[in-house]
């Protein structure tokens, strides 16, 4: 943020800081909630790993912003923009067809889902979007998204599944999600492939929308707005 004014690098500053606290403050909290009886913890949903990701993100903004770095991380950024959609679009889609996809301890309270499944991802979107300026960098970006959804794939599929016995469903059990344990292997893998190519699709709606934002800023109107500064990572 070098080239912003000196009151629209204070604004961003103190967006970043807001973002980062909300965000180790729900991460630190479900600590208190969670049962730590299961295997994994919080950290067998994918909900949990994309709040893992914004946390670190988020402080990677807040040192930019306060000339603590000057790395953008932006491949890094852009991955965690695509996992918010595919988690948020993923939520949204099960929980309204059944809520019972989703909450094998029981439903969360509504403070915490819909900061999990819409205002955080929204705050981190923002910043992505509007003041860093993402995807710069795609291919890396694509590496680093894949990375994250094979993680969590033999996570749940080696680790969290076959130590867990809870919940149960009509195929197997352990599964974080109860639509899982509903599931044979190929069937799985299937949607996981379908999950991983809806995260490509996305990733072109991202880019696309980030051309847009940068054309906008090349207006006339938006000519004073400042461009967000290129990657350095």
């Amino acid at each position: 943020i070098n080239n912003m004014p000196n009151k629209s690098a204070e604004i961003v500053t103190r967006y970043r800081q807001i973002v980062c606290f909300v965000a180790l403050a729900y991460w630190l909290y479900l600590f208190t909630i969670t049962s730590f009886d299961a295997f994994g913890w919080q950290f067998r949903f994918l909900t949990i790993w994309s709040l893992t990701a914004n946390v670190v993100v988020a402080a990677f903004m807040l040192r930019l912003a306060l000339g603590h770095s000057q790395a953008t991380w932006n491949p890094l950024v852009s991955a965690t923009v695509v996992l918010n959609m595919v988690v948020v679009s993923l939520y949204w889609r099960l929980y309204l067809t059944n809520p019972n996809n989703f909450y094998p301890d029981g439903p969360v309270a509504w403070y915490l889902e819909y900061y999990l499944h819409a205002l955080g991802p929204i705050l981190m979107w923002i910043d992505a979007f509007l003041i860093l300026g993402v995807f710069r960098r795609l291919g890396p970006t694509i590496a680093i998204m894949l990375t994250m959804f094979l993680t969590y794939i033999f996570w749940i599929e080696l680790l969290v599944s076959p130590f867990n016995t809870h919940p149960v469903g009509f195929v197997t059990n352990g599964f974080p999600y109860p639509f899982l344990n509903n599931m044979h292997l190929g069937v799985r893998i299937n949607f996981y492939v379908m999950t991983f190519i809806s995260a490509i699709v996305l990733s072109g709606i991202s880019l696309i929308i980030m051309k847009i934002i940068d054309r906008l800023r090349q207006s006339p109107l938006l000519a004073r707005v400042p461009t967000p500064r290129r990657d350095v990572s």
